[in-house]
């Protein structure tokens, strides 16, 4: 398997891609059986030392015939009643080892790291139209602020290399949210925002008695001016104009972050995008209360743009061949403008301790705090999913793989594990009981060439396939 794949190419002195160009796909298979059979006395001792009741003498091995034939029967079983197919969906995908990753991959001990990233609440600028006119109307009733000011909408990433692929704003259907009066407190200038009206107290200072010491002193600021911000960054400087239901900021739209006319390409359904919409799984923990929704980068996003009707950001490389902004190498696509060709985190093994150094979340944040797109930046530590076997980080990624269709069957696989006697008990209701009730379908196949070559023919259009 991979561990397998990744010691050959470490051996050779090559990468996936060199695999059909500086090596045959025949050579590189050869030399990774080579290296299998190069450790069986060892796996063999491992096995005795464990207790691992298997017939040593008469192993199964899987790369030989009669394993795999065994496999593409099974296989055939599936594809007869309809449960294999060909999909493309959001999956943990390992740039560093060149393959998406199961569910097992992920939840390998040690894969979850605490990392310290930079984050970005981003301001979405409101489109004033039918739906948005009730958000302008309380702005320029109630507040002092000249008419046709900006109103933004504020969310809050931990990966800001996403935001160039946003495509919506998910809002919670019952959350309220305030409409607020403020300044952006990087350019000064005088704004409206949305945000939750729980996570208010986040960002604003809710009283100005407390001690003289407690607030940073302003810039340049006239004699008996008041501070505009407190030693945690909140800032004092504020009007709640109104309030509303995630309900009623639904459908209204926004322009788009990162656009053409600052060098970022077009994409095919932009009519259809920059709205927003309601997601289930956004809450008031944490950030804005607002989700920033990528569809290509989260399989959360992914699902709630396609009920939505929103559109994936897709770009035409120079073939024409529609992509995400992010190739399998974890690099930005050319077409990105300024950030073209940068690597989204550290694949590259690049010294980041210089002071000169900035990673491309740091780069789109100082653009952002430039032109008055960000509400605010920070470092955040937080989890973050790595890469078992590379220890690099893993993005979710849009792949074409191979699905068997658990969820097909998953009520039968839940009565069936009733009848199991489990040893402890807890591992059938707990971690096993939980993983079944949530289970999703099982991604088959891998983008690598040393495993079992999937049974199944298809032509480039996808009209005809035999398996």
């Amino acid at each position: 398997g991979l561990p397998i794949e990744l010691q050959v190419e470490k051996e050779l002195g090559i990468t996936k891609e060199d695999i059909g160009k500086k090596i045959s796909v025949e050579e590189y298979n050869q030399r990774c059986r080579e290296t299998v059979m190069r450790f069986k006395a060892q796996w063999d001792e491992l096995t005795q030392q464990m207790g691992y009741w298997v017939d040593l003498d008469d192993p199964y091995i899987t790369f030989e015939p009669e394993y795999i034939e065994s496999c593409w029967a099974l296989l055939k079983k599936l594809y007869d009643k309809g449960l294999l197919y060909k999909g493309y969906t959001i999956q943990p995908y390992s740039p560093a080892a060149g393959t998406g990753l199961s569910s097992h991959e992920l939840n390998q001990p040690g894969t979850y790291k605490d990392v310290k990233d930079t984050t970005v609440v981003a301001q979405f600028k409101v489109v004033r139209d039918e739906a948005s006119e009730k958000l302008f109307a309380s702005a320029e009733r109630v507040s002092q602020r000249p008419k046709g000011g900006d109103i933004f909408i504020l969310a809050w990433t931990t990966t800001p290399w996403t935001l160039p692929a946003n495509t919506g704003l998910a809002v919670g259907k019952n959350i309220v949210y305030y409409l607020v009066d403020t300044i952006n407190p990087y350019t000064k200038e005088e704004i409206s925002v949305v945000l939750a009206k729980e996570l208010f107290d986040k960002y604003f200072v809710h009283s100005m008695a407390g001690p003289e010491s407690d607030y940073l002193t302003n810039a340049g600021e006239q004699k008996g001016e008041l501070p505009l911000f407190d030693k945690k960054g909140r800032i004092a400087k504020w009007f709640v104009a109104d309030e509303f239901t995630g309900a009623d900021l639904v459908g209204i739209h926004y322009e788009r972050l990162f656009n053409i006319e600052a060098g970022f390409p077009h994409f095919e359904g932009e009519e259809n995008a920059f709205r927003v919409i309601v997601g289930d799984f956004v809450t008031t923990e944490d950030g804005t209360g607002i989700v920033h929704i990528s569809p290509t980068f989260g399989a959360d996003d992914f699902r709630v743009a396609q009920l939505n009707g929103i559109p994936a950001l897709m770009v035409a490389d120079d073939q024409g061949k529609l992509g995400p902004i992010v190739d399998r190498t974890g690099r930005y696509v050319a077409q990105m403008g300024e950030f073209g060709g940068r690597w989204v985190k550290n694949y590259d093994g690049h010294d980041q301790t210089g002071a000169d150094y900035k990673t491309l979340d740091e780069s789109i944040a100082i653009r952002m705090r430039t032109n008055g797109t960000a509400f605010k930046t920070e470092k955040y530590e937080h989890t973050y999913p790595h890469c078992w076997r590379t220890d690099k980080p893993v993005l979710y990624y849009p792949l074409d793989s191979w699905f068997i269709k658990t969820t097909a069957v998953k009520d039968r696989l839940i009565e069936l594990n009733k009848t199991i006697n489990w040893k402890p008990e807890s591992t059938g209701t707990g971690r096993f009981g939980n993983w079944l009730e949530n289970l999703v379908d099982w991604n088959l196949s891998r983008s690598r060439y040393w495993g079992t070559p999937l049974p199944i023919w298809r032509t480039q259009d996808g009209t005809e396939e035999l398996c």
